[in-house]
């Protein structure tokens, strides 16, 4: 797999199955042509070619992306737009040549979309932060990935490759139109479409420019954690914030963004050894919230900590997500049919929301205990209409047959469990 050198544009024909690989361990559903990554691949060579022959002779246009919308938490709806399985292959292509320029210029306290770095990194930090700094800025950018303007996001990009052809895709990208369901179209002047390959990058890039790179020569002493558009900054004191807050806003209307004067906040960090009285002591930032919290230290004294715990917003969509599997109507299944279909999605939620004050997400997974115990009121006649009886047969279960479902063995059992009998399955989620 060499690069056929009569083409006018040199790409490899190695790069392309590999950006296909990718693409396949990433998964996601078909595009507007309907075409699945298990159809894609019955015909996998002769689709390679075909997208490599185009790209490498310059004459590629992506297709039209389908259009989703997702509604929002706080109502609304978030447009997600879905490429072909071909044109993620010939993004992320684009991606693995970009990357190695782009990925060592970013801030060191930029986490989105970047090799061994994560949400809980992100967050870790913040909690950190919040111990030395009083005061947070907790910003929302509007509309932020629908308004990137191009002209400033290409500038940017021309920083890190001269290659004109990586230049005039990524062009044809930015401007390629969403198509709705009923096959109508929405031509797109600014932005980049919340879903595709290589849209993650580029807003990470323009970020870079318009806000970190600015922190780091204008607020030099003002630490910050950015996770894509989630930011929020740190502060001594009130005045430094509301200060810091003005310019940041002046900043991003010179780079054609707008901060949500509804969503950005100054905020708190109420603890024990902070006496000061202020309206706001706590944010959210990437599913869980800041604010006072109790907490034991090494003596065991009790103070108030200033710390991160899954959010209401979290809570809701995982209560909405248990609801939705209707377990009661499952009453035909074993239990450990039930296991194995949401165990997966289970261990999702205890391993990410788990990270920090797990106390919190265990009290509230025993919302999941009680969808099981209604589902064996519904199994078992003698149980009908007997919650606290069903409670019961549940935890007989846990302590004779063992800890079949995820959140048990995290150490969220139900109620009437014999711990003690079963302390040695556990997991200890920190």
């Amino acid at each position: 797999m060499q690069n056929d050198n009569a083409k006018p544009i040199s790409i490899s024909k190695q790069l392309v199955y590999d950006a296909f690989l990718r693409v396949k361990a990433n998964r996601g559903s078909a595009g507007i042509d309907r075409v699945t990554l298990e159809d894609y691949e019955k015909d996998l060579r002769c689709n390679l070619y075909k997208l490599w022959n185009r790209m490498s002779s310059g004459s590629y246009f992506p297709p039209s992306v389908k259009l989703v919308e997702i509604p929002k938490s706080a109502g609304g709806k978030r447009p997600l737009g879905i490429p072909t399985v071909s044109d993620r292959i010939a993004q992320m292509a684009i991606v693995m040549l970009i990357t190695p320029n782009i990925e060592p210029c970013f801030h060191e306290d930029s986490y989105a979309y970047r090799p061994h770095r994560s949400a809980h990194d992100a967050v870790n930090k913040a909690r950190e932060r919040c111990w030395g700094y009083a005061w947070v800025l907790d910003m929302d950018i509007s509309k932020f990935f629908d308004t990137i303007d191009h002209e400033l996001l290409l500038r940017a990009l021309k920083r890190h490759t001269q290659e004109k052809w990586i230049l005039m895709y990524i062009k044809r990208w930015l401007k390629v139109p969403y198509e709705k369901p009923d096959g109508s179209r929405i031509d797109r002047a600014l932005g980049v479409p919340q879903g595709s390959v290589i849209g993650p990058v580029l807003a990470n890039l323009f970020l870079h420019y318009t806000f970190d790179k600015w922190m780091e020569k204008t607020f030099p002493r003002i630490p910050f954690e950015r996770y894509a558009d989630d930011t929020i900054c740190h502060c001594h004191s009130l005045k430094q914030a509301e200060y810091l807050q003005a310019k940041i806003q002046q900043r991003f209307e010179n780079c054609k963004l707008h901060l949500n004067e509804e969503k950005t906040k100054i905020v708190y960090c109420k603890s024990s050894r902070r006496k000061e009285s202020y309206s706001n002591v706590t944010f959210d930032f990437l599913g869980f919230t800041f604010q006072p919290r109790e907490s034991i230290d090494k003596q065991g004294n009790r103070f108030t900590g200033f710390l991160p715990a899954i959010s209401q917003k979290s809570m809701k969509r995982i209560n909405e997500t248990i609801h939705s599997w209707h377990l009661n109507r499952h009453s035909n299944q074993t239990l450990e049919h039930l296991a194995a279909d949401i165990n997966p999605i289970v261990r999702g939620w205890m391993t990410y929301y788990g990270k920090f004050y797990p106390t919190r997400l265990k009290r509230f997974m025993q919302t999941l205990n009680g969808r099981l115990a209604r589902w064996v009121m519904c199994k078992f006649e003698r149980y009908r209409n007997r919650f606290y009886p069903a409670q019961e047969w549940l935890a007989h279960i846990a302590e004779k047959e063992g800890l079949i479902f995820y959140h048990w063995k995290c150490g969220v059992l139900p109620r009437f469990t014999n711990k003690d009998k079963v302390k040695s399955q556990l997991i200890m989620v920190k």
